[in-house]
């Protein structure tokens, strides 16, 4: 059973897990160096923990001490109980959510490792918007894709707004990062897999036609928003493939069309 400490200086050394939460080059440096990231909110934090992660410590504001009660008598791990403003001091924003928690990360996966089982693969290229990492990673987990490969300029999905948009959903779905850009995708090729690129060129074949739920094993390459797939992804890819559009509507975001793609790529796949 962990202790509850009260704190009250913004400077206590205890708290350095939750200083500047704001600064995001900060904490895009800081925390994978240091291996820690934060979950914020209740349903985040037992998410986390249902899925295997060490918690750190806990900040939680007063009211939200009975609520995590469970958790605080299940884990060995410091609780600091701090005031609102307190906590808004310390991290740079109202904590409206009042509990937090830093939570230890785990050793990634190899790719080859992940490829190795999934059916289902997503490929993430220059994706570094946090809000849209947690958004694919949500509809990945609810629509049934197997792992997410990260090219290495991807947004980290620990990153507290990429975790909260997920609703923890990037805790159930593994992840691997492929250290060479594009060269890695021949790692996926190897491993049987038909790498279908996502873009609205009118070259692309629809995604309805291409079937991709037919294929034993797919993965769908995603772009950023905005630019999608680079030239060379493009070209390392098997097939082009779009979402037919109406109305003139020219593209979604790249959350909107994960969801739709994802569901092409799932509905339907052949039973083991």
């Amino acid at each position: 059973m962990a202790d509850i400490i009260t704190v009250d200086d913004p400077d206590d050394p205890r708290l350095s897990d939750y200083i500047g939460l704001t600064d995001v080059e900060l904490r895009r440096r800081r925390e994978p160096a240091e291996g820690l990231f934060i979950a914020e909110g209740e349903k985040v934090i037992r998410r986390a923990r249902q899925t295997g992660y060490e918690m750190r410590s806990m900040l939680l504001s007063a009211k939200w001490v009975d609520v995590m009660r469970d958790v605080i008598d299940e884990v060995p791990a410091p609780v600091y109980a701090v005031a609102p403003e307190l906590a808004e001091r310390v991290t740079g924003y109202h904590v409206h959510r009042g509990a937090l928690a830093s939570m230890q990360r785990k050793p990634l996966p190899a790719a080859d490792e992940l490829l190795a089982t999934a059916r289902r693969v997503v490929v993430m290229e220059s994706v570094n918007d946090h809000t849209n990492i947690g958004a694919i990673f949500r509809s990945a987990a609810a629509l049934g894709m197997d792992a997410v490969l990260l090219s290495p300029d991807c947004a980290d999905p620990l990153y507290r707004r990429s975790v909260k948009v997920s609703m923890g959903a990037v805790f159930s779905v593994p992840y691997a990062r492929l250290e060479a850009w594009p060269k890695s995708l021949e790692t996926v090729r190897e491993a049987d897999f038909r790498l279908l690129a996502l873009t609205p060129d009118a070259k692309a074949t629809s995604i309805d036609e291409a079937a991709p739920h037919r294929l034993e094993r797919v993965a769908l390459m995603l772009g950023a928003e905005g630019d999608g797939l680079s030239t060379r992804a493009l070209m390392a890819a098997d097939e082009w493939v779009r979402i037919p559009m109406a109305h003139g509507v020219d593209s979604l975001n790249v959350g909107a069309a994960a969801a739709v793609a994802f569901y092409a790529v799932a509905t339907g796949r052949p039973e083991n």
